[in-house]
């Protein structure tokens, strides 16, 4: 008598092919089948026939011919799914994706704790829409793991000073006229590079009231306090940044065809030269940005002398810039710690008056001993600050 043959449900090709772009389309669309939380009356039915949408597209993007599959069918592909271990035992009320997208749980965990950080402190407007979607869908994750799935092991405390949400300017009735609003068409024209008209209405360390920027923008940077606009300028390739709340809430793209991510990438890289070269933002005027560019700038010898307690923060600090010297002073026998340290560093000289503004957080810690014209505006503003404090006084 012949043994009996165990026949799979997906020899046959269709049934195959089904399958198959079924996991296509998970991962394709990570999400797929999420149901709108307001309405009540969503059913899984409902869901699943997002899915058999996307999956005829799918198919037809790809050349096959996808018969339309009933409901019942596709939850048979499910339990298969489940079966393998390629979908979870658990019910995916917030739509279907594929295991961690691509990251392991640790490694999604770590990614999910600077999204939220980038979105609560930052204010990263995107970050935020992406963190409340992503919460929902991985809802079932979370309970599985206890609720430390997004615990903030980690979080970046340097918070955003302006508004950079327009839907939250909205709820609160303080609208601002800002870039923040151009966001869905400024980071495609950073990833395609494109050219764009920009309006600066608002430069504190200028007399100007606006004005009409053209440049190719090249990335965000949040620093400190605030987001950034890092550009390179049309009309002569010099590379700025601007302070995203000062621009206008208006983004014009002036050449539909952008000029590449390899032009892009390579003024990138010039860009975060200079800043890896300065201090601060500020990247010069375009004549000393070419001369740095090009090694013929000669750089300021910059020393300073911290004194304790401030000194031992310095020490403590190797990696504050790439190209810092810290000297120890003579040791105390009484303290057993040096009298003081003595920090000297190579800078551009657009740089130092950033770099002034740093060295005033610790007041009477330190001395500039170079260069002298440095020495001379700290000197000079410690006066004004006697001076101001004595008439107040008097």
């Amino acid at each position: 008598m012949p043994e009996s043959i165990d026949l799979h449900p997906y020899r046959d090709r269709a049934a195959l092919d089904r399958l198959l772009l079924l996991i296509a389309t998970f991962v394709q669309h990570p999400g797929i089948g999420d149901r709108d939380p307001l309405e009540t009356d969503t059913t899984v039915e409902a869901a699943l026939e997002l899915v058999q949408a996307a999956m005829q597209m799918i198919a037809q993007t790809q050349g096959i011919q996808l018969p339309h599959y009933s409901i019942p069918t596709l939850r048979k592909d499910l339990v298969t799914l489940r079966r393998y271990g390629i979908l979870s035992q658990r019910r995916y009320r917030s739509g279907y994706y594929l295991g961690t997208g691509g990251l392991t749980q640790s490694e999604l965990r770590l990614a999910l704790n600077a999204l939220a950080s980038l979105a609560k402190y930052q204010g990263d407007p995107q970050a935020r829409q992406a963190q409340v979607q992503l919460k929902r869908r991985l809802r079932g994750l979370d309970l599985e793991l206890d609720g430390n799935l997004f615990y903030p092991v980690r979080e970046h405390l340097n918070r955003a000073i302006v508004a950079t949400d327009p839907d939250e300017m909205i709820r609160r009735g303080a609208n601002q006229d800002t870039l923040f609003h151009q966001l869905e068409v400024l980071e495609p024209a950073i990833c395609q590079g494109q050219a764009i008209e920009l309006v600066q209405y608002l430069n504190p360390y200028g007399r100007q009231d606006y004005a009409t920027l053209q440049i190719y923008p090249l990335q965000l940077i949040y620093h400190d306090v605030a987001w950034y606009l890092l550009g390179e300028r049309l009309e002569d390739g010099h590379l700025v940044i601007y302070r995203m709340n000062r621009l206008k809430n208006y983004c014009k793209i002036l050449r539909s065809e952008g000029r590449g991510s390899d032009l892009q990438r390579q003024s990138l890289t010039l860009a975060h030269r200079l800043l890896k070269n300065g201090w601060g933002l500020f990247l010069g005027n375009p004549t000393e940005q070419k001369a740095e560019l090009t090694e013929q700038l000669t750089f300021d010898l910059v020393k300073v002398r911290f004194y304790p307690p401030v000194s031992r923060f310095i020490v403590e600090g190797n990696y504050r810039h790439p190209h810092q010297k810290i000297l120890l002073g003579a040791i105390n026998p009484e303290t057993d710690e040096p009298e003081y340290v003595d920090y000297q560093i190579k800078l551009p000289s657009r740089s130092l008056q950033e770099f002034g503004f740093w060295l005033c957080r610790y007041m009477e810690h330190v001395q500039i001993l170079a260069p002298a014209s440095l020495a001379q505006q700290h000197y000079a503003a410690a006066q004004t600050l006697v001076k101001r404090y004595s008439e107040r006084n008097n």
